[in-house]
């Protein structure tokens, strides 16, 4: 297809203050990339984190999102693996030098010279995208597109962190929104128990990490009826690590999945100590995207989302920023 001279996108000026809806020029692909046509852009809680401020450093202005389904609609010279057409996913890792020690030794998640979707390059809150296309995945026709869009970063990051676990069969999840109803789905698949930590009084979340196959759902405040092998923090709330260290059993793991978190108060080495580990997930690699996304269909998972228009996002930040939402906020392109 022809590209239009414009498009309509939500631009951050500076963070701390409310998108807007401006009219922009449309990229054009540079060598090795595409322009993506978009369809569906997840609303991430690091979007939230960006457009908050609590990120340092954002292209400015920005257009936010990298939850990105849509199709290709330009190629940039020297790209051979993608047709005009072919329906893809772009993610939160937007560029990796591939020269580096991290990218040398196959963690190109730690890249020192990364680039980011809707961080540090233009993201998906607009009608046209520019991408890498060496990290774009192949999206199947089968799953709509507002329905895939929360699998390119709550589910890539979720599957990594789960992956992170390590070993066991009990696991605890903190937090259950975007990221954690779609780990609850590919962890019952692998056969771990589920056992679910909700903001103290939120019902409504209880009710939804049960109906996702969680056997006991609780306060982040409670206990759980037994010992973890294992527990995923998804919540952006640094007190959560020393309640997680105490819900699992000796050498148990706590994973943090976020990429911003509040500040971890001190906690005593008792709850540490006996082979327990904390560990945080940064970012993904392109394996990761490719297992995942070949795995979401097997399971099979199924996205809860709330879709909003274009010209809505700073409503979907506000929801997800005030914990109203179940499942993931999606913006769609009419």
């Amino acid at each position: 297809m022809s590209l239009p001279e414009t498009m309509r996108a939500m631009l951050l000026d500076a963070p701390g203050k409310k998108l807007r809806l401006a009219r922009i020029a449309v990229p054009r692909p540079g060598p090795g990339e595409v322009v993506v046509k978009v369809e569906a852009c997840g609303v991430c809680r690091t979007d939230l984190h960006v457009v908050d401020g609590e990120l340092p450093g954002p292209k400015l202005p920005l257009v936010p999102g990298h939850e990105i389904v849509g199709r290709v609609a330009a190629l940039g010279e020297g790209v051979a693996h993608l047709r005009p057409g072919a329906r893809v996913g772009i993610p939160w890792l937007g560029w990796t030098c591939g020269a580096c020690r991290y990218c040398r030794a196959g963690k190109e998640n730690l890249c020192e010279r990364a680039l980011f979707t809707g961080y540090t390059r233009d993201g998906g809150y607009a009608e046209f995208t520019a991408a890498d296309a060496r990290f774009c995945f192949p999206v199947a026709e089968s799953c709509g597109a507002a329905e895939a869009a929360p699998l390119l970063c709550a589910g890539l990051i979720g599957y990594r962190s789960l992956r992170m676990a390590g070993e066991g069969r009990t696991l605890g999840l903190y937090g259950f929104g975007a990221a954690a109803h779609i780990v609850a789905q590919v962890a019952r698949h692998q056969g771990w128990r589920l056992f679910a930590f909700v903001k103290p009084g939120d019902e409504a979340a209880k009710d939804f990490a049960l109906s996702l196959g969680a056997e006991w759902a609780g306060g982040s405040d409670e206990a759980p009826p037994e010992l973890l092998d294992a527990a995923i923090i998804y919540a952006p709330a640094g007190p959560l690590v020393p309640a997680a260290l105490k819900a699992v059993a000796p050498g148990g793991r706590v994973v943090c999945a976020g990429i911003h978190m509040s500040d971890i108060p001190s906690f005593p080495y008792d709850i540490l100590w006996r082979e327990r580990s904390l560990h945080s997930v940064a970012n993904l690699t392109r394996k990761d995207g490719e297992d995942f996304l070949a795995l979401a269909p097997r399971v099979p998972v199924v996205t809860t989302v709330e879709t909003l228009p274009l010209e809505e996002a700073n409503e979907a930040l506000a929801r997800l920023r005030e914990g109203r939402l179940t499942g993931a906020a999606v913006l769609v392109m009419e």
